[in-house]
């Protein structure tokens, strides 16, 4: 039946809440048993467990009626401030922060024809493909010959930031492991090693790969790496499409300002250009078919768009506390000052046509960083070359942001393609550049740009000296998933 719990999730939450109950309420449990349903067990008025208010915040509350009601307050701590110390990539346009930066603001084009693959039936054949990638020196070769590239990408990149980030290994042993954690999602997760699993099971289960099911679980990539590092704080992966890196780099960012760890590596990792991912998205009608020129094919807010293209990489950020980056010298690339997420709550893959998700999500972003709309000056929009998203959010922008002309909007996905759960990540990287390198980077293939879109706020064909103030940078995934982070320059 679909309303009883699997016997697994039974066991785990009656042992939640025996461990939460008073020694009543266990034996309460114990004498209805199993048999009379989870939520048959009726409490006496008033006798309550320990649980969480709908807010989701921790309450306290009387295991016995006379007791009275039992205060619980939590020490004020000031809010403290998250620094972008280190930045890692894997993508088309190179795997390296700068070498990356550097051919976006040369307009260079990481899409190309798919080789990976025989994909010639496809009516798609184009992609952000990754040509050229070694793992030499950052993944174990045993553990690389065996694990999905989404985990590739992912450790591979999340070391690049600690390097980046001048993390050695005299400082790596002073860290309090304690509190350094890991939280980098992945969209769709190792779906090469699931793939090639069940064409394994058309043969005989005997011939399946022993770690299919680990190394196709999204949370595994940061397992991996926590293990690598010996991180011992928080660890697991979000997946929420492909918004997924900005909800990992808001949720790290929130572990550090509520004071529970001080340095976090956060972003997204995707694999996805393999036969199922591309056939897929050839189901959903939601790729681009210029396949003759692929250098043109992602074009954000063009009228001649005609879908997005796939891409495929890691971007991971390294944030730290303020005193803790200072402390070992680190050098600040930028502060995160704040970020949202909201939900559309109205179609798994369109937008909501009056953007009330985006512009509820970009409000509470701005609320929560405490900056003002007329602060943010650059915005590096999610725009996936698509017909109804592209304009979808820059009518969103235009409604929270007026016709500002300090206002500087591009798109990154005009030249590497849509990394789906990583593409926050690169794309965070890529704000933080703008604001280290005072460029911001072209909008290429805007040739006949949508006559709703003013085009006076998009950069043009060329990159532009921005003074960046403060940075937006919106991310949007199946499923009306919203979410936007704030960068500004430290001070």
């Amino acid at each position: 039946m679909a309303g009883v719990a699997p016997p697994l999730c039974t066991w785990l939450v009656a042992a939640c809440l025996s461990a939460a109950c008073g020694d009543g309420e266990k034996e309460k449990l114990r004498r209805h048993g199993a048999a009379g349903g989870l939520f048959s067990a009726r409490r006496r008025p008033g006798a309550r467990c320990r649980g969480r208010g709908r807010s989701g915040i921790p309450m306290a509350v009387a295991l016995h009626p006379e007791m009275g009601a039992v205060e619980s307050k939590k020490p004020d701590i000031k809010q403290r401030r998250v620094v972008v110390t280190g930045m890692g990539v894997v993508t088309p346009l190179g795997h390296d922060p700068d070498e990356f930066y550097n051919n976006l603001l040369q307009g260079v084009s990481g899409i190309s024809e798919i080789e990976a693959f025989d994909c010639s039936n496809y009516p798609t054949r184009i992609a952000g493909e990754i040509k050229s990638f070694s793992t030499d020196g950052w993944v174990a070769p045993k553990l690389a010959k065996r694990m999905d590239k989404f985990m590739l990408y992912l450790i591979t990149a999340g070391k690049k930031a600690l390097e980046n980030g001048g993390i050695t290994e005299e400082i790596m042993n002073e860290l309090d492991k304690s509190r350094c954690g890991v939280l980098i999602g992945s969209a769709m997760g190792g779906m090469k090693v699931f793939s090639d699993a069940i064409e394994a099971l058309r043969i005989s289960y005997k011939k399946m790969n022993p770690f299919c099911v680990p190394f196709a679980t999204t949370n595994m990539g940061s397992a991996i790496l926590a293990m690598d590092l010996g991180w011992m704080g928080p660890n697991y992966s979000i997946s929420t499409a492909c918004a997924t890196s900005n909800f990992c780099i808001l949720n790290a960012a929130n572990h550090i300002r509520r004071g529970e760890t001080d340095v976090m590596l956060c972003g997204g990792s995707d694999a996805p250009i393999i036969p199922i991912g591309l056939g897929g998205f050839v189901a959903c009608r939601a790729l681009s078919q210029r396949n003759s020129d692929p250098a043109k094919a992602s074009r954000p807010w063009d009228v001649d768009r005609d879908g997005f293209v796939m891409g495929e990489g890691a971007g991971v950020l390294l944030l730290e506390e303020l005193e803790h980056a200072k402390q070992r010298g680190a050098e600040i690339y930028a502060e995160f000052l704040g970020g949202s997420f909201t939900c559309d709550a109205y179609h798994m893959t369109e937008p909501h046509p009056e953007g009330r998700g985006v512009i509820l999500c970009i409000e509470n972003a701005l609320a929560d960083a405490g900056v003002a709309k007329e602060d943010i000056n650059y915005v590096n929009a999610h725009a996936t070359s698509t017909q109804m998203g592209d304009l979808k959010e820059f009518e969103a922008l235009n409604r929270c942001f007026g016709h500002n002309p300090q206002l500087r909007v591009n798109s990154t996905k005009s030249m590497t393609g849509h990394l789906l759960g990583a593409a926050g990540g690169i794309e965070a990287v890529a704000a933080v550049q703008a604001i280290r390198t005072g460029w911001v980077h072209p909008n290429i293939n805007l040739d006949n740009p949508e006559k709703n879109v003013d085009v006076n706020i998009l950069v043009g064909s060329e990159k532009e000296r921005c003074d960046v103030k403060v940075a937006l940078s919106n991310s949007f995934g199946f499923g009306g998933h919203n979410s936007s982070v704030l960068f500004a320059p430290f001070k």
